[in-house]
């Protein structure tokens, strides 16, 4: 499980980051940004969090799923970074892989923070999120390509219009799967003995993407609310 060597994973799919592509852009900084690093004692806190929560996070897999791989396996992204990203995908065997980089282990505040995004970040694979996310690209794909055939464009026309077609079903409920992964994320964090509303906090911290069309992530605030409205559920 504590692999320090970041693997080439496939299919990314939601993730926390402190850098939002839906963000407004900002100018380009004078001078570039360093990588970030976690000191020992914050890898250390990190792997942690992780012994106590990976036997939650597999033990809701398997009560919420069927024919689902639970089995899942942390890894640190080691590739140089300024910005603080989590993630979670596959591996070729259908592996859950759950990945914080070093920005992330080193941003992070508390050990709440970090139990939250592991939270978050499995919920994607309970939720079935990235089968989601293809269903919908295929079907985005083949509908915009179709339509473009229809209408005799070229193949480069209709190859164009197929990627938009996919990535504009791939983010098609990107928003509400963020929002549900926030919601099961808080359900993981309390059963493993975490503080989901302190763990949050980190999105006061982040640039909020807003409410923008075809955005990847909802308001900051919305997930906030979604957070604190299930963890008063659990009381």
């Amino acid at each position: 499980m504590r692999n320090l060597a970041f693997a080439s994973f496939i299919i990314l799919a939601g993730c926390v980051s402190t850098t939002s592509t839906d963000a407004p852009k900002a100018k380009a900084p004078k001078q570039t940004q360093k990588a970030v690093k976690p000191t020992d004692a914050q890898v250390s806190r990190f792997w942690s969090v992780v012994n106590s929560m990976e036997p939650v996070v597999e033990k809701i897999c398997r009560e919420r799923t069927q024919n689902v791989n639970c089995d899942f396996k942390v890894v640190i992204d080691d590739r140089p970074s300024p910005y603080p990203n989590a993630f979670q995908t596959v591996d070729k065997t259908g592996r859950p892989i759950m990945g914080f980089n070093q920005a992330m282990i080193a941003d992070a505040r508390n050990r709440d923070e970090i139990a939250f995004v592991m939270g978050h970040e499995t919920a994607h694979h309970i939720e079935q999120h990235l089968v989601e996310q293809r269903n919908n690209a295929i079907a985005g794909a083949i509908v915009l390509g179709g339509l473009a055939a229809l209408t005799g464009a070229s193949s480069s026309g209709v190859d164009a219009a197929s990627r938009l077609g996919a990535d504009v079903g791939r983010r098609s409920y990107s928003k509400n799967q963020e929002l549900e992964a926030d919601a099961l994320g808080t359900v993981i964090t309390r059963r493993a003995g975490f503080n989901p509303l302190r763990g949050a906090e980190f999105f006061n911290r982040i640039p909020d993407p807003g409410d923008r069309f075809l955005g990847t992530h909802p308001p900051n605030k919305e997930r906030i609310e979604t957070v604190r409205r299930v963890n008063a559920s659990l009381n």
